[in-house]
């Protein structure tokens, strides 16, 4: 894949997807996305932003249309390259938003070595890595914990080091802050603002307004018909109660409310979950990685 910092990391021109029963989950999608940008994935449940997350990931192949990344069509021959897909996997991390389909292994210090053990690190800097985004996302107490026994954060602080161990150029989370408690969503938008500051891109679906300001500069908006139907400044979105609406975002009970640094959608009922800001559904989904016997042992 070409390495030039001028082109985009994903193209997708009237790109479609449908079930194999016939059932359209997608249609006529047409963006770019561009190094370096937080781009937020707007829309109601079901409107195709998990959908879009997995074919940005190569999970899945598109119906329709054509999808580029880094210049090359993501696709199934492409895919059935080794050279091309230990490209892509290296270059590209990916957050399931439920961290139960994600995490498999024995503990977490080996849930964390299993990506760069299966492209072939040496043993040295595996342990390097590892030990380097333990300490980064404060882990070290959960090292030995199997991760069927961690809490619903945990596993998703988790699913996040077993991704950003190979330090990708891309991120995609999956509804990243669902069924976290305030303090652990706060350490989550925290390590999303360092990723954009070191340049990474990071694509985050979302249907949680509270966090956009914080996490995304551009927004996408996804219909309830699956289609994208607007693109733009976060702020400029935010500030679209009638967008919003449309899409069922919001209704009649929100309103925004003005904080000096930014502004926030909420409902009457909600609670903010800051003063200003500065700058600074379970699902089924199961990956298809298999464990391998040969682990690096636990430090």
């Amino acid at each position: 894949m070409s390495a030039d910092m001028e082109n985009p990391v994903y193209q997708l021109d009237g790109v479609g997807f449908d079930y194999p029963n016939g059932e359209m989950v997608l249609q006529d999608i047409d963006c770019t996305i561009v190094r370096g940008q937080q781009v937020a994935l707007l829309g109601a449940n079901g409107s195709g932003k998990s959908t879009l997350l997995k074919l940005l990931n190569g999970l899945m192949p598109i119906s329709r249309g054509s999808l580029q990344v880094f210049g090359e069509s993501l696709c199934p021959e492409n895919l059935s390259k080794e050279a091309f897909a230990f490209d892509f996997h290296r270059r590209v991390g990916f957050v399931f938003q439920n961290s139960d389909a994600q995490l498999f292994n024995a503990n977490v210090w080996d849930e964390i070595a299993f990506g760069p053990v299966q492209l072939g690190w040496p043993e040295a800097q595996v342990r390097q890595a590892v030990e380097d985004i333990i300490s980064r996302l404060e882990l070290d107490h959960l090292r030995k914990r199997p991760p069927f026994r961690l809490s619903g954060g945990e596993k998703k602080q988790v699913a996040l080091a077993s991704a950003l161990v190979m330090n990708p150029e891309v991120l995609l989370l999956d509804e990243p802050t669902n069924g976290l408690d305030p303090r652990t969503q706060r350490k989550l938008i925290r390590i999303i603002r360092a990723l954009a500051a070191e340049g990474k891109t990071v694509i985050t679906a979302t249907h949680n307004l509270d966090i956009v300001n914080e996490i995304a500069d551009r927004v996408l908006v996804f219909s309830e018909q699956h289609r994208l139907v607007a693109s733009g400044d976060s702020q400029d979105i935010l500030n679209n109660l009638a967008l919003l609406s449309g899409v069922n975002l919001v209704d009649e009970a929100f309103h925004l409310h003005q904080h000096a640094a930014e502004t926030i959608v909420h409902s009457h009922g909600s609670t903010h979950l800051n003063e200003v800001r500065s700058g600074m559904q379970p699902g089924t989904e199961q990956t298809n990685r298999k464990v391998n016997d040969c682990r690096l042992p636990m430090q």
